[in-house]
């Protein structure tokens, strides 16, 4: 309660500064004059939405976020180390586990043959392409899409048919469920270190790395369901492959997943620190451009609107240098035509500049591919949480209404994260028929526990 007094003194102290009546505060930031009058006076716990909207409307650089930020999740996540840093070695029975299993999946698993392994999901993948399943249907794999199926590889040799079924399990993964997926995407990982201990030369580091590009996308599906710990687990695996294959890209990238994690667990200072960890310039242009964007939303959570434009500039400067081959899969999203543009309208929100965010998120949604329905709706909702937030209430419900299908569809919790923000912004305006009609539905997929 104390910490509600110290910021509803300090909220009247700028506004008054700023010459500026409740009313007039009312009107800026879409809160009611009764509620602003609670909060200054210490009688209401004021939300992270509405310090972020204050601090800008009053120009306060950050003072009036830093007091309500959301307290990160107990519990401190594994260490990572940037390129040429020293770790201590992982026991080969932790290794063995993760490379076994899957979210929820028994750690005593079979074994599956690596030549079955290889095809897996190979019919459903190029037979779903890029459409989006019903929700029913992607939570029921068939049986060519399970580990241990028989269906012939792709032509080509291992590594081709493996980097192949690896792109389309990205693109399928846009549409469905992560636990779709996760199992395949385990049980490949182990097959191509299997085959790696069989191979020698560039082969063996062929199998290597594309083994580590596996674990890396499936710690990524590990964090869609809510597990950090899980998604940081896959990703250190991740790196010990690349490193065994002599490539210490991953070792960086990886520290741009911790820092992602930190960010959507609110935590804006060790998002910041992580991603300049991540910013070391023996690392490709590509790592550091994106550690460079997800310092900028770092800065964002923080209130700081200076530092984090001046990120955004240097990501997109560092992007535009990005020399990836052909032949390696790319890090970070694909599915982005301007992954700096949509970036930037998502840290407006944070900081508190609704208005702009909606502008910008209007035009970057809009490019995003119809196939890329999980970024369409990650950053779909975010723009639907912008207009909310800009006081647009019924034209914000009209945009949640066309998203509950895919919000259900793609079970990401970290898109849930912005559900349960645009929910309690709609339930404010509980009696408006547009909100209405969306409340019940939107209220039950906030509530839905991650399969």
């Amino acid at each position: 309660m104390r910490a509600s007094v110290e910021f509803g003194e300090e909220l009247r102290k700028r506004r008054l500064e700023a010459g500026l009546s409740l009313t007039g505060l009312s009107a800026r930031v879409h809160y009611s004059k009764a509620h602003l009058s609670k909060v200054e006076r210490g009688l209401k716990r004021p939300s992270g939405d509405l310090a972020r909207l204050c601090d800008a409307a009053l120009g306060a650089g950050g003072a009036l976020v830093g007091p309500v930020l959301r307290r990160p999740t107990p519990g401190r996540a594994p260490r990572e180390g940037v390129a040429g840093e020293s770790r201590p070695p992982r026991h080969n029975d932790e290794e063995a586990r993760l490379m076994n299993t899957s979210a929820g999946e028994d750690p005593r698993a079979r074994s599956i043959g690596r030549r079955r392994v290889m095809a897996t999901g190979a019919g459903a993948a190029m037979a779903m392409g890029v459409s989006r399943p019903s929700p029913a249907e992607a939570a029921t794999p068939t049986a060519s899409s399970l580990p241990g199926t028989d269906t012939e590889g792709a032509a080509g040799g291992p590594v081709e048919g493996a980097r192949t079924l690896f792109d389309h399990y990205r693109r399928v993964g846009q549409t469905v469920d992560p636990n779709f997926l996760l199992p395949a995407l385990v049980a490949q990982t182990r097959s191509l270190r299997e085959a790696a201990g069989e191979a020698g030369g560039a082969d063996r580091r062929a199998l290597l790395l594309l083994a580590s590009r596996y674990a890396e996308y499936a710690g990524w599906l590990v964090q869609e369901t809510g597990d950090d710990a899980g998604a940081l687990a896959r990703t250190r695996l991740a790196v010990e492959l690349a490193e065994a294959a002599g490539d210490e890209t991953l070792t960086g990238y990886a520290l741009t997943r911790h820092a992602l994690i930190a960010m959507y667990r609110g935590d804006a200072r060790q998002t910041v620190e992580l991603s300049r960890r991540a910013a070391h310039p023996r690392l490709p242009a590509r790592v550091r451009g994106l550690a460079a964007q997800h310092e900028a939303q770092g800065h964002a959570l923080a209130g700081d609107h200076t530092a984090c434009m001046r990120s955004l500039d240097r990501a997109r400067e560092l992007l535009s240098e990005d020399r990836t081959t052909p032949d390696t899969p790319v890090l970070g999203s694909t599915h982005l035509p301007d992954i700096v543009g949509v970036v930037t309208g998502w840290c407006l929100v944070d900081l508190g500049r609704p208005d702009e965010a909606a502008r910008v998120l209007d035009r970057q949604v809009a490019r995003v591919p119809a196939r890329a329905l999980r970024a369409r709706t990650r950053f779909g909702v975010r723009r639907a949480l912008a207009h909310a937030m800009a006081g647009e209430i019924d034209h914000a419900a009209r945009l949640t209404g066309e998203l509950l299908d895919d919000i259900e569809a793609v079970n990401s919790a970290t898109v849930t994260t912005d559900v349960r923000r645009l929910a309690r912004v709609l339930t404010r305006h509980e009696r408006r028929p547009e909100v209405r009609g969306v409340a019940p539905r939107l209220g039950h997929l906030t509530e839905i526990r991650h399969r």
